[in-house]
């Protein structure tokens, strides 16, 4: 006789759901009427298509390409005029596109996120869509093969592609479009590591190397698993992290396996990265105010060092197991300055901040292995925060707990700002990468085996999402936003461009029309 079913049956299902959403629809009363309202979250509009007839869509289409492209023109002329001044090495007698032109085509490749070379070839060069963009970028005299933009990212120094970049938000930092923004009068700038793509044979020398363990297809299944090597690429990535959510992409770092230690057998690492990355940042933004923001693998002697000397704020993620001398001073300092405490509530969570001011952090110099030592702080986050578990209608407790390192001391009017406005946004990058990833970027995608061209490619992909990312944080564009999604939004203005919705001449105004990016 089989034993009856632990599973709960249909009827036992639906009973928890009704209680579960009771239970929240309480909670959340609760919380309101103690003041523990937890800030609006971005969610896409679940509703059937509020556009009842055609010339109604139409105006919406053409209302949302408006503005997108307005973005578009607002910073076209700045990246324009930086890239008319790569050198181009190209035969003149063969030349059919001018490189600004290739350029810019590879722009718009990637921000109407073409997942390929050829299904960008294959869908920009349909009659339609050519001649809708020509007429909103009349810069574009013809649409190239994307063959085409790979011959030229084969001769170019493709390091110019990225300092238009960094021009172009020189030109919106120098025009106040972040100001209101800023952290501690800082500009804060996440950094971090991510792989962009793995392959399991070498080639190109300049990739990273490393041994991983597959399981030999024997018929012992006691085999011990096998050691093969596999190559890839890493990139150390810095972005605007703002505390609005606004993530702009700036710097890209590859890691190469030449710029390791060949004699020592070490290869690249993100630190050796992190100090060429410093050393670019503070070269493009010499007197700019930067508040970095870093996680576990970086509060070190050397990087805090790199950071005192470039002038530059910091909130550096400390580990329970990381600088156990500074964790030593922590626990005493914690009795002597009792009167660092604050509590506060930020959304939905109660929060108690401590911190402790001063610690004397020693260190030996990995070069010099002389002892060296820097002033530090430190601000410890416990929080809680109440919700229904899952599959219940219970009440539970969570906690979590945050430690930072930061450059400057702490104070009760400050701790909220550094903190939950700057070093709990640290994963803006994050989530940015992410972004890059799996929603139409094709970040892991190689699309060249030629290591120039395959950094050629990345950094216009890191340009178009910047330029995304600007046009969608515009106040004009917002209410698409809510009824879209970032995606969503991005294919209807594709689709827009791809089919006959918009009338020539309507075209030719948006792209003859003042533009001016306002952000919201």
């Amino acid at each position: 006789m089989s034993k009856p079913s632990r599973r709960p049956n249909r009827e036992a299902i639906k009973k928890q759901r009704k209680e579960y959403k009771k239970a929240q629809n309480k909670l959340r009363k609760t919380q309101n009427a103690e003041g523990l309202i937890a800030p609006p979250s971005a969610t896409i509009s679940n509703c059937k298509c509020k556009y009842t007839d055609i010339e109604e869509e139409r105006d919406a289409r053409l209302d949302a390409l408006t503005h997108q492209i307005k973005a578009y023109r607002s910073i076209l002329p700045v990246l324009l005029k930086r890239l008319s001044k790569i050198k181009d090495f190209r035969s003149p007698k063969k030349i059919k596109h001018k490189m600004t032109v290739l350029l810019v085509y590879g722009i718009l490749c990637f921000t109407f996120q073409m997942s390929s070379r050829r299904e960008a070839t294959r869908e920009m060069t349909r009659p339609m869509f050519m001649k809708n963009l020509r007429s909103l970028f009349p810069e574009l005299e013809d649409l190239p093969h994307n063959d085409t933009l790979t011959r030229l990212l084969k001769k170019i120094d493709v390091n110019k592609i990225e300092q238009a970049h960094i021009d172009m938000i020189k030109h919106l930092i120098r025009n106040k479009k972040f100001l209101r923004y800023l952290i501690a009068s800082c500009y804060p700038i996440a950094i971090d590591v991510t792989q962009k793509f793995k392959r399991s044979y070498l080639w190109d020398e300049k990739c990273l190397e490393r041994k991983v363990r597959t399981k030999n297809k024997t018929e012992d299944d006691g085999a011990e698993p096998e050691e093969k090597k596999q190559y890839y690429v890493y990139v150390l990535e810095a972005n605007l992290a703002f505390q609005n959510g606004m993530v702009i992409p700036l710097l890209s770092e590859i890691l190469s396996y030449t710029e390791g230690d060949s004699d020592k057998n070490k290869q690249d690492c993100e630190q050796k990265a992190f100090k060429r990355l410093a050393a670019r940042l503070k070269k493009s933004f010499s007197h700019l105010p930067i508040l970095v923001l870093l996680d576990g693998l970086y509060p070190n002697g050397p990087i805090m060092e790199i950071c005192h000397k470039n002038n530059w704020d910091f909130m550096i993620v400390l580990q329970d197991d990381s600088l156990p001398s500074v964790w030593e001073e922590i626990e005493k300092l914690l009795v002597m300055q009792k009167e660092n405490i604050h509590h506060q509530t930020w959304g939905k969570r109660n929060q108690l901040f401590r911190w402790v001011s001063d610690i004397d952090y020693r260190y030996i110099c990995p070069v010099t292995k002389k002892e060296k030592q820097q002033l530090v702080h430190v601000v410890i986050c416990e929080e809680n925060w109440q919700e229904i578990a899952l599959g219940s209608a219970e009440t539970v407790t969570k906690k979590s707990r945050h430690v930072w390192v930061s450059a400057e001391p702490l104070h009760k009017r400050t701790v909220h700002e550094r903190c939950n406005l700057g070093a709990h946004h640290r994963w803006g990058i994050e989530s940015s990468i992410l972004v890059e990833k799996h929603q139409g970027y094709q970040y892991e995608h190689c699309f060249s085996y030629n290591w120039e061209v395959m950094r050629g490619y990345h950094y216009l992909m890191r340009m178009a999402h910047a330029l995304n990312v600007l046009a969608l944080h515009s106040y004009a564009l917002a209410k698409y936003i809510c009824d879209f999604g970032v995606r969503g939004l991005i294919a209807f203005i594709k689709t827009t461009i791809a089919s006959p919705w918009i009338d020539t001449d309507d075209l030719n105004k948006i792209a003859t029309a003042p533009c001016q990016l306002r952000l919201e």
